[in-house]
């Protein structure tokens, strides 16, 4: 056997080895393999794009964008490496790479310098999916980044308005309108808004005391959510995949959950800027509607 040949084989056990390790997690050991079969075989593009790989999930997009970039120069051709170098270089804002590497992808941006900033339609985005994974809606502004349009609930740590990284892969898909929508993985908080979340209880004797509280804050600059009919628990499978008549059902241990018929306790999940002008508006509501404030929950610093 030449020289080479054995060379390459060997690279081929060590890239084996690596996988075997990353899909258990062990990230370090499963890079040390990988960076073996590249010593063996330097030309080994599917390696490097494995490092990178592991390095965009753990968030080290210098990492990533290096061990992709290397992907990318050795096969052309693979579109993964092609795809998670733009990633990268989006999340460390090199927006003359980005866009070029969009545009290798076949995504036309136009002319321009700079962030993009673009209307791509609106999609759904599931936050901290290694944890609770709550899927929320927004705008995508470019490929991978998406402006939250839904009030995240406070746990989740995001808030209306903040722009995140997503992955590239769908993740599941959710339906409007009998449209479906995929949804991607958040893969970090990208630009923080300048919003706070808080919770408010209210009594609304109808869907029309709901409805005037809705004209008030659209002349406002505070944005509301009821949550007793827009949040739902799925399980995991659903989440990741398709919600289907079983599945698509409230827990009986969610907190937010609709339950039969109208119900005159509402929760309402509240964007703002300034807790005073949240108290404002419900006093404004109050006296224009049956509907009565019960409680705000504000543990914002």
């Amino acid at each position: 056997m030449q020289l080479f040949d054995f060379k390459k084989e060997k690279a081929q056990r060590l890239h084996d080895e690596g996988q075997r390790l990353d899909a258990r997690g062990q990230d370090e050991e499963a890079i040390e393999r990988y960076l073996s079969a590249i010593d063996c075989d330097p030309m080994r593009s599917e390696s490097y794009y494995n490092i990178g790989l592991i390095y965009k999930y753990q968030g080290r997009w210098s990492e990533s964008f290096e061990f992709n970039k290397k992907a990318n120069e050795i096969d052309p051709a693979d579109k993964a490496a092609r795809w998670n170098l733009a990633i990268a270089a989006t999340a460390l804002r090199d927006w003359g790479i980005a866009r070029k590497a969009w545009k290798e992808n076949g995504i036309e941006l136009g002319d321009g310098e700079g962030p993009i900033e673009k209307d791509f339609g609106i999609t759904s985005v599931r936050l901290n999916p290694a944890d609770k994974g709550e899927v929320v809606w927004g705008t995508r502004i470019d490929p991978v980044r998406v402006r939250i349009d839904s009030i995240p609930l406070p746990e989740s740590g995001y808030h209306y308005g903040d722009v995140v990284l997503n992955d590239g892969a769908a993740a599941g898909v959710r339906e409007i309108d009998e449209r479906e929508y995929p949804v991607f993985n958040a893969l970090e908080l990208f630009e923080k808004s300048s919003f706070k979340t808080c919770i408010a209880r209210v009594a609304a004797e109808n869907q029309s005391d709901i409805e005037k509280l809705e004209e008030l804050f659209s002349e406002s600059h505070c944005e509301f959510e009821d949550w007793t009919i827009n949040v739902r628990t799925l399980c995991r499978q659903c989440s990741e995949g398709k919600p289907h008549e079983y599945h698509d059902r409230e827990l009986a241990s969610n907190d937010y959950g609709q339950r039969e018929g109208w119900n005159s306790e509402r929760k309402l999940g509240v964007a703002y800027h300034n807790i005073k002008d949240v108290c404002q508006l419900f006093d404004s509501w109050q006296k224009l509607s049956s509907g009565i404030l019960l409680e705000i929950f504000d543990d914002q610093p």
